[in-house]
């Protein structure tokens, strides 16, 4: 029994930053061994932003780990934390979100969520904390508030870099962490996941546990995954992700492209493959970096696909990039015969974002159009069936006339 449990606890620490407290977790999954009880391991999400990215899945997959090892997981959606909005990280108070908003979030978070952890009935428990939250009295608030003094709540970062910068501090921010934490008492949770940023929320939820009469949460956080510039965190807004819904060949393209400083936290976080093994992969002197990225990258699209669609996802990439030629997908968009500047054509396409973002790539010499580069943005194309539009390395578009 201290065998597996050791085991157990060294699975579970692997890819994390801190657990608080490790020995807690040992004697916590002993009991459920010897009850038997399966922990109910809870992680919360506030449905913010409809799209998950693989920062999302570092956590995703922590929490499968317990499944696997047959506990369950109570996901947390924080449709009432979602209008207050999570301090964590922000310079200036977020917006509040609409009902509408969070339950179309919540909705796509499941059905990504679902690629990564096994949502059967037995395995998974879904809450709203609108169940608890929107019941508490202002007599209820204010016990909750007492638990929790002003200095202790500057402590963290986000609130005491604001305050000390002369930037306002909502009161309702002030409420988060506790809001945060009665989840955990509510569901009387035995484990709270989340990643280095949620640290300070997840230790609150221990303890108002402990002033609940409960044992308090093991908490265990998770890092912030770089995205693939190498240096800011992965996130879509800043566009250096990775989507879960992102095709085959997309996932394959931009994991080639990380930084090859990235490659040994990327296998340690996105995969399974043994500590011994990423050292051996990511060591130049043993493996070449491009071999190791390509190894990495059919991992990352077979978790999400299947080994068949890797493997095409490294061919295609091989036949684009290394020698030169097109794919063989490529969306089609319909298009009519007339003469069209060519900033305005990639906006067709979708290729780009903006008109400024069409003209800037242009000019760079990022775009070609039939395998030739355009420099002007407002050269007039006079587009043809079967015409190949390129931007950049990756993005491709085959155009099929109308008339």
């Amino acid at each position: 029994m201290a065998l597996e449990i050791a085991e157990q606890v060294k699975l579970l620490k692997r890819g994390t930053v801190e657990v608080y407290r490790e020995d807690e977790l040992a004697q916590r999954l002993t009991e459920a061994a010897q009850a038997p009880r399966p922990l109910r391991v809870k992680l919360g999400m506030d449905p913010t932003a409809p799209d998950i990215h693989l920062g999302h899945t570092v956590v995703l997959r922590k929490l499968r780990q317990f499944q696997d090892l047959g506990h369950k997981a109570v996901l947390i959606i924080g449709d009432y934390t979602a209008r207050v909005g999570d301090p964590t990280g922000q310079n200036t108070t977020r917006p509040m979100l609409t009902a509408e908003q969070i339950k179309a979030n919540a909705q796509t978070y499941f059905e990504q969520a679902g690629k990564v952890l096994d949502m059967s009935p037995d395995k998974v428990e879904v809450r709203y904390n609108s169940e608890w939250l929107a019941d508490l009295r202002l007599a209820d608030v204010i016990k909750l508030t007492a638990s929790m003094t002003v200095a202790r709540m500057l402590e963290r970062d986000t609130f005491d870099l604001r305050y000390k910068k002369g930037d306002p501090i909502g009161i309702h921010e002030f409420l988060y962490p506790l809001m945060q934490g009665q989840d955990s008492v509510a569901i009387q949770s035995d484990v709270e996941l989340g990643g280095t940023d949620q640290t300070f929320n997840n230790l609150v939820g221990r303890d108002l546990q402990r002033l609940a009469g409960q044992p308090p949460q093991i908490v265990i956080t998770m890092p912030i995954l770089v995205g693939l510039d190498g240096v800011q965190k992965m996130s879509k807004s800043k566009g250096n992700y990775i989507g879960v819904t992102d095709s085959p060949s997309q996932m394959f393209g931009k994991t080639m492209s990380i930084p090859d400083e990235l490659m040994e936290n990327y296998f340690t976080l996105l995969t399974d493959v043994p500590v011994e093994q990423i050292k051996t992969w990511v060591n130049p002197a043993q493996t070449h970096p491009r071999q190791a990225k390509v190894i990495l990258g059919k991992l990352i699209v077979e978790q999400f696909y299947d080994k068949e669609a890797a493997e095409a996802a490294a061919a295609e990439f091989d036949k684009v990039f290394a020698q030169n030629q097109l794919p063989d997908q490529m969306p089609e968009v319909a298009v009519s015969s007339a003469p069209i500047a060519a900033a305005k054509l990639l906006l067709h396409c979708e290729l780009v974002q903006t008109g400024g973002q069409a003209k800037r790539l242009i000019k760079q010499g990022g775009v070609r159009i039939d395998n030739v580069k355009i420099d002007d943005p407002s050269r007039e194309v006079n587009p043809q069936d079967g015409m190949v539009v390129q931007v950049g390395k990756r993005k491709f578009a085959k155009l099929k006339l109308t008339i």
